[in-house]
């Protein structure tokens, strides 16, 4: 069936199945039916319509994963609204700017959320709701028809920006119906699945791949506050998941946790152990993107309990997902699978085609393709050159039509699934009075897949105390001294920037590579940093 709207999608659900359940919070053992859930929605809208909000004004969603964070979602697209997701994990000054560019009517949010961290200042300016009546009260449960179809925008999410700022990325009612559509039939999801969304739900990974699939398949979701390594197999197991989001850090704490008695689906012998874990049966696969999952940790779950990893890839500016591998042995771990429902190519410079084998950027069409970035014309005819969406990430397609990601065209950093743009950092070093020039790379990190690393060269009159990583800033040209270390550089930086942003290790080097125009080189940057690591290893193994 084509769905005009989300907010068709949902009352066709609501019409067919009212009694099943579609919502369970895990935090609290609530659960709503989707009749439930539609009359919470509902509800909310009619909250939202008397407080001013129309069709086409977004409202900024500043929220802990919760049902009220999805209710909000959907009470948005019920009235033609964009929702605005905010990354809870940004400080004060980055949320303001978020809430401010993107034109909002309204924040919506908590007590918690709004005076902790110095926030109490956000929303200026604009309505701020911290209790909004609960999905529980009274109110209509009917919403006044509105004209809303799929060329219609239900969100501004912004994504990390190159050039500094995050720029708001507009995807459509079509976007995410299209997206939701594509995943379900790729991996067969049916009425009777129920996703796990344990991924922030101010992603679009949350929303689209464990949330919105469940709608469009007539599933269930669970929603949880956050990921917890130690309770994630009770959650599987009590609320009977069938597949789950994560990335590949959640997959690596899952194994951390894993004690010697856990033993495989289909194992025959019992574990002495009282403490002997079995995977549920009804659990039929991990789905993992966001970032490419490390061979061994892959293969490590797979054999320690029993569970299908499936990689996918894709953007913010794709809804989530573009490619998926199969959910079943065809697929190829390593490679981020094939199309779900885009067309997808692979070109060079000049945007022309290159052969299967051949590096080049990954580049992407289809009804899940994002509209464009929210007032910001010159990056999309940029991102849209020729008609296709360019990601900015490297790859190649193989003899069978397998895409992998080999690296970025840009020198975004991923890490534990966020994504990280060195620029923003670079810009706030640069207002450090003690830095002359600065540099942040991402570097392997065995848990997240990428920590952020920034080398730094002082002004004249400044040193470094004590020099930090002798080997890396030998390498580099190596400071001394007792009066900028480590700490005063990451410590200012997390007064600005959300802590995952900020640097973990600082390098006071005496120069960075440059290029013949004075640009800082990072790769080559990246390449001496790779190249004093290696060193050690060999030192130490001599």
């Amino acid at each position: 069936m084509e769905f005009t709207s989300l907010r068709h999608l949902l009352e066709f659900r609501t019409a067919n199945t009212p009694q099943k359940d579609f919502l369970f919070s895990e935090a609290d053992g609530r659960k709503w039916t989707y009749a439930e859930f539609d009359s919470a929605v509902n509800r909310t809208a009619n909250m939202l319509l008397a407080r001013g909000i129309a069709k086409g004004d977004v409202v900024s969603l500043l929220l802990p994963n919760s049902a009220e964070y999805i209710i909000a979602y959907f009470a948005c697209w019920k009235i033609g609204a964009l929702a605005g997701p905010v990354n809870s994990l940004l400080k004060a000054e980055e949320v303001e700017w978020v809430v401010a560019n993107s034109r909002s009517k309204m924040l919506m949010t908590d007590d918690a959320i709004l005076s902790s961290g110095g926030l109490s200042g956000v929303g200026k300016g604009i309505e701020v709701i911290t209790n909004w009546p609960p999905a529980d009260a009274g109110g209509s449960d009917t919403v006044a028809e509105l004209n809303i179809d799929v060329d219609d925008e239900a969100v501004i999410i912004y994504t990390s920006g190159t050039t500094g700022k995050p720029k708001g990325c507009l995807l459509t009612h079509g976007n995410l119906i299209a997206n939701a559509r594509q995943i379900t039939e790729w991996l067969g999801f049916g009425p009777e699945d129920r996703l796990l969304t344990v991924m922030p739900l101010f992603h679009m990974n949350a929303v689209t791949v464990t949330t919105m699939t469940a709608l469009y398949a007539g599933g269930s979701t669970v929603v949880s506050p956050k990921f917890s390594a130690s309770r994630f197999w009770e959650i599987i197991e009590e609320y009977r998941i069938t597949s789950f989001g994560s990335v590949a850090t959640m997959l690596s704490m899952i194994l951390a946790k894993a004690d010697t008695a856990t033993r495989r689906r289909g194992d025959t012998e019992i574990s002495a152990s009282p403490r002997h874990r079995v995977t549920p049966s009804q659990l039929r696969f991990a789905m993992c993107g966001s970032a490419p999952v490390p061979a061994e940790v892959l293969n490590r779950f797979e054999e320690t309990f029993g569970v299908l990893v499936i990689e996918g890839y894709g953007l913010s500016e794709s809804t989530c997902r573009s490619t998926f591998n199969p959910p079943n042995k065809d697929r190829r771990p390593g490679s981020c699978g094939l199309p779900i429902g885009n067309e997808m190519r692979v070109v060079d410079e000049e945007d022309n085609e290159v052969p299967d084998g051949t590096l080049g950027e990954i580049v992407l069409r289809g009804p899940n393709i994002f509209k464009g970035y929210f007032k910001n014309p010159e990056a999309t005819e940029k991102a849209f050159a020729g008609g296709w969406f360019h990601t900015g990430d490297i790859g190649y397609r193989d003899a069978d039509g397998f895409y992998y990601i080999a690296d970025r065209k840009s020198d975004m950093i991923i890490r534990g699934g966020e994504n990280i743009y060195p620029r923003e950092i670079d810009d706030l070093l640069y207002t450090h009075p003690a830095v002359a020039h600065a540099a942040v790379i991402g570097v392997p990190d065995e848990l997240y897949g990428e920590e952020v690393a920034a080398f730094i060269v002082l002004k004249d009159g400044f040193e470094s105390s004590p020099p930090y990583e002798r080997g890396v800033a030998a390498a580099l040209g190596g400071r001394g001294g007792s009066l900028i270390t480590q700490e005063d550089i990451i410590d200012f930086c997390k007064l600005h920037l959300a802590d995952y942003k900020c640097p973990k290790t600082v390098h006071f080097v005496d120069d960075i590579p440059k290029g013949p125009t004075g640009k800082l080189l990072k790769r080559e940057l990246a390449r001496l940093f790779a190249s004093t690591q290696t060193d050690r290893i060999e030192k130490a193994d001599s």
